[in-house]
């Protein structure tokens, strides 16, 4: 189905006219969540965003989709109990992204460390149990240290124990995005990038109905008519209730500001994703995860009141990742000049939610009174002996007693990744906060309130659906026989005259609708690009609505992230392509390729390694 820059301009025409039941504020996951379900639901659903799908916080984030041990340092069985299970819904809805990819978790003896050996096959067994993996492939198991060296010889041997493993999940966040989006155009949701909400439009009873809106392409401004408006905008939801004079303007959100480094493999090879303490003793942890033959590496986690449009990566939050790094590997000796790309993401905290932390906090740590954990570890013997049901065990981890700092005293580390949902006094809903990995069941609270609101208010009446079997876009498929399934797709792309490595490359970024991408090969390969590259490209073009070579080159695929080197070779035939089937001249040309040029250099680092380089004197 054509979803591009030619059915776009019916959109916002259909924008215009169209009392939409639902507008929703943001094309990220999240407003990208509700939109496949309202959608799903009967709906009648208009999405806008301001910028391209996911180019904020949803293309920006760890690309994993987490089991959250982590929150088990603090017996937090709550969240983990949730984030295990949307896991396996999302892998189930999304079947061609996530990829199951066990995670290595190095444990040492230091002071501050989050789990030792004992206290970490507690917390993998619980994790187990919640996850429902007991006795399956993925189930944890311990490692020495000498295991531990010998999957990573490179990393630090001083003090380190061993190590446990676990079931975790990689993830491509703005594909998952994107998919979605897809999915909500293909059920008759009314979507379109690049168009800024610019005020609040009120009926007589002084209630939310509509926006005013502006086409960020062409400069119209138009009106949005809607019985309910959504603000899904993530890191701006404080920013865009400024638009409506009616709404409570205290804030909400305590933006949080996350770096990621890529570097070559070779520079740091590891066999799989290694989630550790960052050994100094500061309370966080941090994320090594091998893709596409790079490694990178993150996350800080600062606090942020810059530009939100534009988040950069600054010299002190490479230098303190390359302490870590070089910390737990002495050897590897990474340095600024190592570094292909990066990224920079802001994540939505909500500022006065408490519990528990995303990389292991820093002034509270989570302590536990020896009564109370004696006790948890009692009830866990008994469980194994099959004396004690989960309930007991769940009881057992809710009466731990722990000491959480009030919400003003917390580090950024510390804030949580909970969502809200709220409605105001003038009809206005808010869906804040939360992370990748819940987006599904954070868009099922929201639409639970939306068609309650329809029904009562409008009289108008929806279906109910059932999301956790609502499939994206290229994930119409068994998700029981993924593996087989996406070889399948890997040989419909063979057939066609694919290299089998392109050809399963293909598989991999489109899941069921590869079919439907082979349909392009018509005319043979663009002048400069592999028929891979040629295809992927006219489809992507035609129908992931990709306005721009940055779209294409760094959410729609990885490639100004994790093939850095090819980027040389491949830009220019990329806007030659893009050229040829979006209709621009030189000029537009010229501006695509300056625009591409400054998104690379941003991703490289280069205004801080230019920073680094000492002037030469002559």
């Amino acid at each position: 189905m054509a979803f591009s820059k030619n059915t776009r301009k019916q959109t916002i025409e259909n924008l215009k006219h169209t009392d939409l039941d639902l507008l929703i504020v943001g094309g990220g996951i999240t407003g990208a969540g509700v939109a496949i379900q309202a959608a799903a639901s009967g709906v009648k659903t208009g999405l806008i965003e301001m910028q391209d799908f996911a180019e904020g916080t949803s293309s920006r984030s760890t690309k994993l989709v987490h089991g959250g041990i982590r929150y088990l340092k603090t017996f937090d069985v709550g969240v983990v109990a949730d984030t295990v299970k949307e896991r396996a819904v999302v892998q189930g809805i999304a079947p061609h992204i996530p990829r199951p990819f066990p995670m290595l978790m190095p444990i040492y003896d230091e002071p501050g460390s989050t789990f030792d050996m004992f206290s970490v096959k507690i917390a993998m067994n619980l994790y187990d149990q919640l996850a429902d993996v007991e006795g399956s492939q993925y189930a944890n198991y311990t490692v020495t240290k000498d295991e531990v060296l010998q999957r990573e010889p490179h990393i630090e041997a001083t003090g380190l124990q061993g190590g446990g493993v676990y079931l975790d999940y990689v993830n491509n966040d703005a594909r998952l995005v994107i998919e979605n989006i897809k999915e909500a155009d293909e059920l008759g949701a009314e979507v379109a990038s690049h168009v800024q909400a610019t005020g609040v439009i009120y009926n007589e009873a002084g209630q939310v109905a509509g926006l005013h809106a502006k086409d960020l392409l062409t400069g119209e401004e138009f009106d949005i008519h809607a019985k309910l408006v959504i603000n899904t905008t993530g890191p701006w939801s404080d920013k865009f209730k400024s638009l409506d004079g009616k709404e409570n303007q205290a804030p909400t959100l305590r933006p949080t500001k996350g770096v990621h480094l890529v570097v070559d493999g070779s520079r740091l090879p590891v066999p799989q994703p290694t989630y550790m303490d960052t050994g100094l003793n500061d309370g966080r942890m941090f994320f090594v995860v091998p893709r596409e033959g790079k490694t990178y590496f993150g996350t800080t986690d600062t606090d942020y009141t810059g530009d939100y449009k534009h988040p950069r990566v600054e010299q002190s939050d490479v230098d303190y990742l390359l302490k870590v790094i070089n910390t737990r590997y002495p050897d590897a000796h990474i340095t600024i000049d190592d570094i292909e790309a990066s990224w920079a993401g802001l994540r939505p905290l909500i500022a006065n939610n408490s519990s528990s932390d995303y990389n292991g906090g820093g002034a509270n740590k989570g302590k536990v009174s020896d009564a109370s954990f004696n006790a948890l570890i009692k009830t866990v013997d008994d469980y194994e002996d099959k004396t004690a049901t989960r309930e007991d065990v769940e009881r057992a981890i809710s009466k731990l007693e722990t000491a959480h700092a009030e919400a003003a005293g917390l580090t950024p580390s510390q804030v949580s990744r909970g969502s809200s949902l709220t409605r105001a006094t003038d009809g206005m809903i808010t869906l804040s906060g939360g992370k990748i990995t819940d987006y599904r069941k954070m868009a099922a609270g929201a639409l639970a309130l939306i068609r309650r609101l329809l029904a009562d208010k409008f009289h108008v009446e929806t279906k109910e659906i059932d999301s956790k079997k609502l499939q994206v876009s290229g994930g119409h498929f068994d998700p029981t026989n993924a593996e087989a399934t996406m070889k399948f797709y890997a040989r419909i792309a063979a057939d066609a005259g694919l290299p089998d490595a392109d050809a399963k490359d293909l598989a991999n970024r489109f899941g069921s609708n590869t079919g439907r991408v082979v349909t392009y090969l018509e005319g043979g390969a663009a002048p400069g690009l592999s028929l891979k590259e040629t295809i992927s490209l006219r489809y992507s073009v035609n129908e992931e609505m990709t306005l721009t070579p940055v779209d294409y080159l760094l959410r729609r695929t990885n490639a100004i992230l994790f093939h850095a080197e090819t980027l040389a070779a491949l830009k220019q035939p990329v806007i030659d392509e893009m050229a040829r089937l979006l209709g621009w001249d030189e000029d537009e040309k010229a501006i695509q390729l300056a625009r591409l040029n400054a998104a690379i250099d941003e991703s490289a680092l280069a205004y801080l390694k230019k920073a680094a380089t000492p002037a030469i004197t002559h």
